[in-house]
């Protein structure tokens, strides 16, 4: 381990350099995040799994930037183009971009007019100049080069322009004076295409650098690649240059300072601000592109922690047109009882036919509830399924469908359902996202699910690993069913591969799963085990302490705990055996346990709350028996609805339309609202109120504020 980087990363995240070095150790170790986070709380001090992923992914960041800035060095150096300034601004570059600048004049062999000045011999002359002399005149120091006076020092500019260029300070100062008052200009290229005008407020577009919102850089890098604008960075020069020359010029009444002066612009011109806009531009792109990848992040795991239906069932309807709608009547448990197709919108327009045979499948089949999708003809479907149920206790709601369509195309869906359509698996999925949101959704690519605010523009790994992290994230702490998990869910769990699923797969096929010990006949090897056991429950095997999040290494002091409270666990979650252990002392427990008191504090909360879903605390769907039209409503309604979506700018709300409602950031809060997920998640159940209709575009303004 490097010993610098733990020491300036514990600093910069404000923790201790021993709780680095134990997570690192741990991850060295095989040890997985959730693991860590859930299992070693007494180790890392009780850092979660986003301060652990940060550890890990900014020390690794910091030993590549330590391997890159020794690798350009040493590439330089064999060029015979190192100086010690290069050296210096390197070795004092933060990020690996900024090492990449450095770099680029030295690329494929490549000279610049400094390295081929030293190469002449002048280094001595811009020395010299740099001292500022009283004494003398220029042509007493070009006298002793072999050379045309103005060649010299011409030459000797070059090598001061790029010392000038290179110097930390100068180069932080003139970035940080462009960042905080330049400003970011965009402007329709001349002759650009842009037919739908989706970058019309760009054409002719400025902003502070400092101030401009995450999404606008995102849209206006998205402008340019298009070549449909052009953008640039405004500032004040003068202001520069003045400043860098107060710095640089030592004695003014030195004959060297003209010549300092040119080099002074030359370098602004030339090295320094070309540089120094490549950087502004590469930062504004990294902070939007991590913005938007967060807000993705938060989305997601806001809608797989959606609160699951339980012991419901439910209708899947999949509306469609011309070839009819979809109908999945699914069990408690997500099987599917039967499948039909209905035709109660255009061209067709079946409507008795259709009411018929949705009222034969309720009945039939005792459905609670039906899941209607979002996509085409949802609105038409709606109305349908509001008229059939008004005389019934059935109640429906919408569910995003988003990326349905990409699971029920895929090879997992085909395999579950190998002689149904496309469109049908749709109806499935779309009644199983209300059931058990988690299960179904981790089948689709998170980027399929309709979530995100620029997903196209961000670095597609980065956003890809951080998607894939908060799955994990979410799924290890849900913990799963061991006997009901579907191979997909398996693959999040810590610890699991796939030559280990298939195996567990294999063997539950055949046998029920009675208990986390049986799991060892499957062949899970010791570390295997210990890192995934804990996050696969048996809600009824043989050992009770097995539907809980206690890990099995914890039984014994478990038991030991019993014993000390008079406890048994035959009477495991009667009224008398909680209310003990609400009563129970984490810290004396601890010293008579002899275990750490994170470890006690997580078994007596799992004691009192056996096998409790976290996601049965968020805010259920909301559920309706009737439509609504856009034409019932008013300003300063007031609505209930469902947040969809959630971006930089503001949120999307299902208030039972075709289209979601929108409210901005302004109109949120009464206070200044710094980001909408300060306010808002997806999923969420929030009641707003009618700002402006726009029928025309069926477009609903709202606000979260009353008025």
């Amino acid at each position: 381990m490097n010993k610098e980087i733990i020491k300036n990363l514990a600093s910069e995240l404000n923790i201790k350099e021993s709780q680095v070095e134990a997570v690192l150790t741990l991850l060295e170790s095989g040890a997985t995040i959730p693991f860590i986070a859930r299992y070693r709380k007494e180790k890392t001090g009780n850092l979660d799994e986003t301060e652990i992923k940060n550890i890990s992914d900014v020390y690794n960041y910091q030993l590549n930037l330590l391997e890159k800035k020794e690798n350009t060095i040493k590439l330089i150096d064999e060029k015979g183009l190192l100086t010690e300034d290069v050296r210096a601004a390197i070795m004092a570059s933060t990020r690996l971009v900024e090492v990449d600048e450095i770099y680029k004049p030295f690329k494929e062999g490549k000279k610049t007019k400094a390295s081929i000045a030293i190469e002449m011999g002048l280094e001595p002359l811009a020395k010299i100049l740099m001292s500022f002399p009283t004494r003398g005149d220029i042509h007493d120091l070009t006298s002793k080069y072999d050379m045309e006076e103005n060649v010299a020092i011409e030459n000797a500019q070059y090598i001061i322009s790029e010392w000038i260029a290179n110097n930390t300070y100068y180069k932080n100062s003139t970035k940080n004076y462009i960042f905080n008052t330049g400003l970011i200009v965009s402007k329709k290229k001349k002759n650009a295409e842009d037919e739908t005008a989706v970058y019309e407020m760009y054409y002719d577009f400025n902003d502070k650098i400092k101030y401009i919102k995450n999404y606008r850089v995102l849209a206006i890098n998205r402008g340019e690649k298009e070549k449909v604008l052009s953008v640039k960075l405004e500032y004040d020069n003068d202001e520069i240059y003045n400043y860098l020359r107060s710095k640089i010029i030592k004695k003014e009444e030195s004959f060297a300072v003209p010549f300092i002066e040119e080099a002074l612009k030359d370098s602004l011109k030339r090295l320094m601000l070309p540089s120094i806009e490549r950087l502004i531009r590469s930062d504004l792109t990294e902070n939007s592109e991590e913005t938007a990848i967060k807000t993705f992040s938060t989305n997601l795991e806001n809608m797989l922690m959606t609160s699951p239906i339980k012991g419901s069932r439910v209708l899947g309807f999949d509306p469609a047109f011309r070839t009819g709608c979809k109908l999945a009547a699914l069990d408690e448990n997500g099987n599917v009882l039967a499948i039909e197709v209905i035709y109660p919108t255009e061209p067709k327009k079946d409507y008795e036919g259709s009411k018929k045979k949705l009222l034969e499948m309720i009945e039939k089949y005792k459905i609670d509830l039906i899941a209607i999708g979002n996509g085409t003809a949802s609105r038409e479907s709606q109305e349908f399924v509001a008229s059939v149920i008004k005389d019934t206790d059935v109640k429906y709601t919408v569910v995003s469908e988003a990326g349905a369509s990409v699971y029920s195309a895929s090879k997992e869906a085909i395999k579950e359902f190998p002689d149904l359509t496309v469109e049908k698996r749709s109806a499935i999925s779309i009644g199983r996202r209300l059931q058990d949101p988690l299960s179904e959704l981790i089948k689709i690519d998170p980027k399929s699910i309709g979530i995100g605010e620029y997903q196209h523009d961000v670095n597609q790994k980065e956003l890809a690993s951080a998607l894939d992290f908060t799955v994990m994230k979410v799924v290890n702490d849900v913990g799963v069913n061991i006997n009901t998990a579907s191979s997909n869910l398996l693959e999040y769990i810590s610890g699991l591969t796939k030559s280990i699923i298939k195996k567990i797969m294999d063997y539950k096929a055949v046998h029920k799963i009675e208990s986390r010990e049986e799991l060892k006949k499957v062949g899970l090897k010791d570390q295997v085990y210990e890192q995934a056991i804990g996050f696969l429950r048996i809600p009824d095997g043989t050992n009770p302490l097995d539907r809980t999040r206690i890990h099995p290494e914890s039984y014994p002091a478990v038991y030991k705990i019993l014993e000390l409270l008079n406890l048994d666990l035959k009477d495991f979650g009667t009224e008398v055996f909680n209310k003990t252990l609400n009563t129970a002392k984490s810290n004396d427990l601890s010293t008579k346990v002899d275990v750490d008191v994170y470890t006690i504090k997580d078994i007596l909360e799992e004691l009192q709350n056996p096998g409790k879903d976290m996601r049965e605390e968020v805010n259920a769907p909301v559920f309706r028996s009737d439509v609504l039209d856009i034409k019932d409503l008013k300003p300063g309604m007031k609505l209930t609805g469902t947040v969809r979506n959630v971006t930089s700018f503001g949120a999307f709300i299902d208030i039972g339309l075709h289209d979601d409602g929108f409210v901005h950031i302004s109109k949120m809060s009464k206070s200044f609202v710094k980001s909408p997920n300060d306010v808002v998640s997806a999923g969420d159940i929030v009641d707003c109120y009618v700002l402006e209709i726009l029928e025309n575009k069926n477009k609903v303004a709202l606000s979260l504020i009353n008025e």
